[in-house]
């Protein structure tokens, strides 16, 4: 789905890299606590979509899935303002920007944990098809577990 009108270009402006991102991935999520024991695991399926029009400049459909038959889903969405993407829904709220080097940041505070907030680095590989996110989660000040993402694009 390609993009059109005036939260295309304002988006293609700020953040082109992000652009990138758009499709179907698949992946695993570890998450691990400060010394690297193996917290949780599951499988996800993300599409990134930004919409040829509407109130929103990006969405993102997320379902994760754990091999005892557990499933979530979730739908993001994100709003440009002030030369970033930001998010403020019941589960968190913050932004997104990139930087002059491809690499899309993240720090969103969770409202669904009252204290904690985590930090995001999104890399795209070089062929546009591989991305690895590493999440870096604190509670009141203090690391209490990391996210390590692996996501293959499996549709654009």
């Amino acid at each position: 789905m390609t993009m059109d009108g005036p939260q295309a270009a304002l988006l293609k402006d700020i953040m082109p890299e992000m652009m990138k991102h758009e499709g179907q991935w698949v992946g695993t999520y570890l998450h691990v606590d400060p010394d690297n024991n193996l917290i949780d695991q599951h499988d996800a399926e993300i599409s990134c979509i930004f919409p040829n029009s509407g109130p929103y400049g990006y969405v993102q459909k997320n379902l994760f899935q754990w091999p005892d038959g557990r499933k979530y889903r979730s739908t993001l969405n994100g709003v440009l303002r002030d030369g970033k993407l930001w998010w403020d829904n019941d589960q968190f709220s913050g932004c997104a920007w990139e930087t002059e080097y491809g690499l899309v940041l993240l720090n969103l505070e969770r409202k669904d944990d009252p204290g904690a907030r985590f930090f995001e680095i999104i890399c795209l590989g070089e062929d546009g098809n591989h991305r690895a996110r590493t999440w870096q989660w604190f509670k009141n000040g203090k690391l209490f577990k990391r996210t390590l993402c692996n996501e293959q694009r499996v549709s654009a």
